[in-house]
């Protein structure tokens, strides 16, 4: 199944996810505070990580944000005890892909972490090239005719998610899932707002896009023109 790291500082719901990860086929690491979780997180390079907002040491926040520096992308699930919009766009926003509210379901936990393995466990490219742009998913950069651009975790994602389903149309909802997992306050139109960040940053002419475009008031689709091509490097 591949490796979790657990970052949680009560010992017995550490214990708890642990054994039950365990019941499930995962190997485990564990770490009962933010500087230790990092550690780990960096040199063990695990799977997956489910990670504690509130830790002694650095917070859950900021392990999130330098996992989110090194470029490594495995898919984070943070434990907030408030479900608070605030907890949750400030995780989503330092680079988490879900979060879960405490107290919580061990089984629905388990199923969005093994639906996550699932979608890493996929053959996909490491590189994608479209037009001018080239995004290396090794280091999560993002160069347009050479030139590096800056993207945000939620814009990388969401580049990502397009790339790996070209001409297919995606609804608000089905990228709002993808890109901010369960997270009920990012609304459609945040949505809206990271597309068109997105497209300003990829598209030749951002007020006629090539890539990325509007299919009706229900989605969108990404298309890249048969002149340019799609090269896909493994």
């Amino acid at each position: 199944m591949g490796t979790v790291l657990i970052v949680e500082d009560d010992p017995v719901l550490r214990r708890g996810l642990e054994d039950n990860f365990r019941i499930k086929g995962y190997q485990t690491l564990t770490a009962g505070d933010g500087n230790e979780g990092l550690t780990n997180a960096l040199q063990e390079r695990p799977d997956l990580i489910i990670l504690d907002i509130m830790l002694p040491g650095i917070d859950g926040y900021e392990v999130c944000s330098h996992i989110r520096a090194r470029n490594l992308d495995m898919p984070i699930i943070m434990l907030t005890a408030r479900d608070e919009e605030s907890d949750v766009v400030m995780g989503l926003n330092t680079g988490a892909d879900d979060y879960v509210s405490k107290p919580f379901s061990i089984k629905e936990l388990l199923a969005r972490a093994n639906a996550f393995m699932r979608r890493r466990g996929t053959c996909e490219p490491l590189v994608y090239e479209f037009g001018g742009c080239r995004l290396d998913l090794r280091n999560g950069t993002l160069l347009r005719q050479g030139e590096d651009v800056a993207l945000t975790p939620g814009e990388l994602k969401m580049l990502r998610l397009f790339l790996k389903q070209p001409g297919c149309p995606l609804t608000r909802e089905e990228i709002r899932a993808a890109v901010w997992g369960h997270a009920r306050f990012v609304t459609l139109q945040d949505v809206d707002q990271t597309i068109a960040r997105l497209q300003r940053k990829i598209e030749p002419d951002p007020n006629r896009p090539p890539y990325i475009r509007m299919m009706g008031n229900e989605g969108y689709q990404f298309e890249v023109p048969q002149a340019h091509g799609n090269r896909t490097d493994r």
